[in-house]
């Protein structure tokens, strides 16, 4: 029976002694020990791969033995806990499992039966006392991991909604929000591959994700403390026509019960569009380069107008604000704020304040818009008061008229359209405390454009006279005069009734106002 040397017992002398035999047994034919190609070798007893034998395996049949059990753990199931709590269930393979040192086995097979002698002797003396064991390395494909993280797990972020306000019957009402979460991929997939690589057993597992959550604005009861009036402002549109009327009710509609938290910008344009029938506007008049033409939502300039006089007496910032191309006469001069979708034209302003406010926007039934701020009052409202004063620098009026004249209209025809008078204005923010101003400011200064009178005219007629006539009145650039001129040459009782168009008082120029 073969002598086993213990290297506690005899100590360095023995085991240099054993490793001098056991090299010479290998040096001498006839011994019984004959070479074996390198993938015949057999795996000494005691080696594993973690918890897989290899012992008396071929490299060949270790290589099979461990890819046979990670095609067993390939299809274990990984679950990966995404926001909210939602589970996405994959494949280990799904993942791309791969093995990732398939080397072990090499060195497996050559670690006693290598080219140094000493060291294979010392591998074999090791192995009576303790088994050899190699770890097996992973690899996931990243892309993979990117791609399960991006379409299956990001459909479960869900945007934070903030608390809200409504005001019913008087009384505040505070609606509940929704957290948000929203997973970062990049931070979840150094997790999962981590994990994976370094600490998964084989076995089907859950991994929670890297997720940001998010808590609702107002969660903490920031909404309470809104109730008083900022600002408050109302117009008229009694003028306005069925559609037009439509359009403001339904534009201030849209813009009621607003709540903005402090720092939080607010955007009519946003807000109130698209201008479409399906979002509930008409098709009502508005200017477009000093023409009267019909467009869905005309009319809505009067809504974020009544707006922007409400933020400027609650003092809130405003950020974006135009004036029309043309004057309106529901409020001052330099005093409205037109939008217009197809040029950008947008009221926006800025809750400035260090507490949430509410808008509230409503109509009467006698053609008034109002629209009020509320807030937390923290101004002195008792000896300090704030009014606005606009203040018209040149008034420009024109001085002809523009006539067309029409050989397909007979002599008679005539439709007017009304002037427009050119304005220069400011707008001033006035301050006074105990009933002393303390301070004056310039809110805006606006341009309104001037439009002449237009007039389209026919001129088709058998009456050379009449022609000539028509032509002169035309070429005065008057449009009484060419007026005075049809009720010269049209007999009474035929005369047909000019029409005058008045310009749309409350449509705005050059948008949707």
């Amino acid at each position: 029976m073969k002598k086993i040397f213990s290297r506690k017992k005899y100590g360095r002398r023995a085991l240099a002694a054993g490793i001098f035999l056991w090299a010479a047994l290998f040096a001498v034919p006839g011994t019984g020990m004959k070479a074996r190609a390198a993938g015949d070798v057999q795996i000494a007893k005691g080696v594993f791969a973690e918890d897989i034998e290899l012992s008396g395996l071929s490299e060949a049949e270790a290589a099979a033995k461990i890819q046979a059990f990670l095609r067993e753990a390939g299809s274990a199931q990984i679950t990966l806990i995404a926001g909210g709590g939602n589970k996405v269930t994959v494949t280990a393979d799904e993942l791309g499992l791969s093995w990732a040192n398939p080397g072990l086995v090499k060195e497996a097979a050559v670690l006693t039966s290598g080219p140094n002698v000493i060291e294979c002797y010392k591998a074999i003396k090791d192995l009576e006392y303790e088994n050899k064991v190699y770890d097996i390395d992973l690899d996931f494909d990243i892309d993979e991991i990117n791609r399960v993280l991006t379409q299956e797990c990001t459909r479960f972020d869900q945007k934070a909604q903030d608390y809200t306000l409504s005001l019913e019957d008087g009384v505040f009402v505070v609606n509940e929000g929704v957290a948000g979460y929203a997973l970062d991929v990049e931070r979840s997939i150094d997790i999962v591959d981590e994990y994976l690589r370094n600490e998964w057993d084989y076995r089907s597992c859950e991994i929670k994700l890297d997720v940001e959550n998010t808590v609702p604005r107002g969660a903490n009861g920031e909404l309470d403390a809104v109730g008083d009036v900022l600002g408050t402002y109302t117009t008229s549109f009694s003028t306005s026509g069925s559609s037009r009327s439509a359009n403001v009710r339904n534009g201030c509609s849209l813009i009621n019960g607003t709540t903005l938290y402090p720092g939080e910008e607010f955007s009519t344009l946003q807000t109130i569009t698209p201008f479409t029938e399906a979002n509930g506007y008409y098709l009502a008049g508005s200017y477009m380069n000093g023409q009267v033409v019909e467009s869905f939502g005309g009319g809505i300039c009067q809504v974020s107008t009544t707006l922007y006089n409400a933020v400027l007496l609650a003092e809130l910032q405003v950020s974006a604000r135009s004036s029309h191309s043309m004057i309106v006469n529901y409020v001052a001069a330099s005093a409205d704020a037109a939008i217009a979708e197809s040029s950008g034209k947008d009221f926006r302003f800025v809750n400035s304040s260090d507490y949430p406010i509410y808008i509230e926007g409503r109509t009467t039934s006698d053609k008034k818009i109002t629209f009020t701020v509320y807030g937390k009052e923290t101004r002195d409202t008792v000896n300090r008061k704030v009014r606005y004063e606009s203040e018209v620098l040149e008034t420009i009026n024109p001085t002809t008229d523009n006539i067309t004249a029409n050989a397909n209209l007979g002599f008679g025809y005539i439709t007017v359209s009304s002037a427009h008078i050119g304005y220069k204005a400011k707008l001033w923010k006035i301050v006074t405390e105990n009933g002393t101003e303390v301070s004056r400011e310039v809110v805006n200064s606006s341009n309104y454009k001037m439009v002449p009178r237009s007039a389209v005219v026919g001129v088709a007629t058998d009456n050379p006279d009449a022609y000539n006539a028509i032509m002169g009145a035309i070429a005065t650039g008057n449009v009484d005069e060419v007026k005075a001129v049809i009720a010269a040459y049209t007999p009474a009782p035929e005369q047909p009734a000019a029409q005058d168009i008045p310009p749309e008082v409350n449509a705005p120029a050059e948008g949707q106002g």
